[in-house]
């Protein structure tokens, strides 16, 4: 792990993640949303990127514009200037990744790269944000992510993708040294495991399997935790960091234990 080289992995503590900012209203991946989670003393947030048309990355979920907003149309066809009027909720526009990045300079965030087309604009916004030191590149693509950092001038923090994922899974429930050996070649270039509590209802987060990820250098990040119960049960595990909608609850909750930190 190099936390002591890259500010994103620099932080004593639960992270904290505001997943898509934070919205009651449903106005996620917004700039009002990103903004409510810095005044709640967050210094961590998730988003996701596609590209437009003419290559712009934007901070959206979705591939097209019809779930969030007042207009319809994939991202990916569609020019800047007709993304840009589209309203989140009826409200609020898309964000571009570097209005993001720029807004708030010592805010990290967790992107999470959503299509190809989006590598080239998501690398473009970071280079010109100058931002490598407090971003972690992720993507369910490892082929994706890859090419992310390999266009990138400089080292970011990296999360695993699904089949780096798959590894430590695997590696994990296998004896001890062999897995060990292949927890850590299958996580070589990978400083956070970023992943859900249970897939296909069988539970991924448990005590032996954050034990693993630690004793191979990793911190465990676990998305999308909402209820109260979950997030203490999880933080008891020992996780490194919790990603979740409800940034009010998870504040709340590390607060009582002992264990919030407001942003500087």
């Amino acid at each position: 792990m190099r936390g002591g080289t890259i500010a994103y992995l620099d932080h004593p503590g639960v992270v904290a993640m505001a997943h898509r900012g934070f919205s009651l209203a449903g106005l996620e991946n917004s700039m009002m949303a990103f903004g409510a989670a810095v005044e709640l003393g967050y210094r961590y947030v998730e988003t996701d990127t596609h590209a437009t048309g003419d290559g712009v990355a934007v901070a959206v979920h979705d591939p097209t514009l019809d779930r969030v907003t007042d207009r319809t149309g994939a991202i990916a066809e569609l020019p800047w200037r007709t993304v840009s009027q589209a309203l989140i909720g009826g409200r609020e526009p898309i964000p571009r990744l570097d209005e993001l990045l720029h807004a708030w300079p010592t805010l990290r965030v967790n992107i999470d790269v959503k299509s190809d087309s989006a590598i080239g604009p998501t690398v473009a916004a970071i280079e010109r944000a100058q931002a490598h030191d407090r971003v972690c590149i992720g993507s369910f693509s490892d082929r994706r992510r890859r090419e992310v950092l390999r266009r990138l001038s400089q080292p970011v923090a990296r999360s695993a993708g699904q089949l780096a994922g798959a590894g430590f899974r695997l590696g994990s429930a296998v004896p001890y040294r062999l897995g060990q050996r292949f927890v850590k070649r299958s996580l070589r270039h990978v400083d956070a495991l970023q992943m859900p509590a249970q897939r296909y209802r069988l539970p991924v987060v448990t005590g032996a399997s954050v034990a693993a990820a630690h004793r191979a250098g990793l911190v465990v990040h676990v998305w999308t935790i909402n209820d109260v119960t979950e997030m203490n049960t999880l933080l008891d595990l020992g996780v490194d960091g919790l990603i979740s909608d409800r940034a009010d609850l998870l504040k709340e909750v590390l607060t009582q234990r002992g264990e919030w930190a407001d942003a500087d």
